[in-house]
């Protein structure tokens, strides 16, 4: 299983999507020293050492990359069956890609209310899972080419 550069490319995906969790998708710094944080899960204000979180409806995006991270899981255990492989790395290419869209509209429209901001590690991390998740489906049907013309010629 781990001898497959797919897997990972797999492996890849999943570590990126968890850790898009964990880092964040904007911040700001106003001059008062008000720090405005946008994670996956949710939304924190910090000010004076007290912290406000919102959660809905910025914790869309995380579960979306928790999904994409389950399916390459997923994806990893169906060593066996290339075809159905193959399936779950285009419906994942589509979750993450959602999850991507969440990320930038919530981290845009911060930006847009507090007219600043820096978008950080958070938003980035997905888009090295899509590219990975893309370069493992390309091995997997170079794997799946390689069978069938094994077995045309027995």
């Amino acid at each position: 299983m781990w001898q497959r550069i797919q897997t990972v490319f797999l492996a890849i995906v999943i570590i990126s999507l968890v850790a898009a969790i964990f880092f964040p998708i904007w911040y700001f710094q106003d001059a008062s020293g008000k720090m405005y944080e946008l994670y996956a899960l949710h939304y924190t204000v910090i000010e004076n050492g007290v912290r406000t979180t919102t959660y809905f409806p910025y914790s869309i995006t995380a579960v979306l990359l928790i999904a994409g991270a389950t399916l390459a899981f997923i994806a990893v255990r169906k060593f066996t069956d290339r075809m159905a492989q193959i399936k779950m790395g285009a419906l994942n290419s589509l979750i993450i890609a959602g999850a991507m869209c969440a990320g930038v509209y919530f981290g845009t429209s911060m930006i847009k209310t507090f007219q600043g901001g820096r978008y950080g590690f958070g938003l980035w991390l997905p888009a090295v899972a899509v590219v990975c998740n893309w370069a493992a489906i390309r091995f997997i049907k170079k794997d799946e080419k390689l069978v069938r013309d094994s077995d045309r010629l027995r």
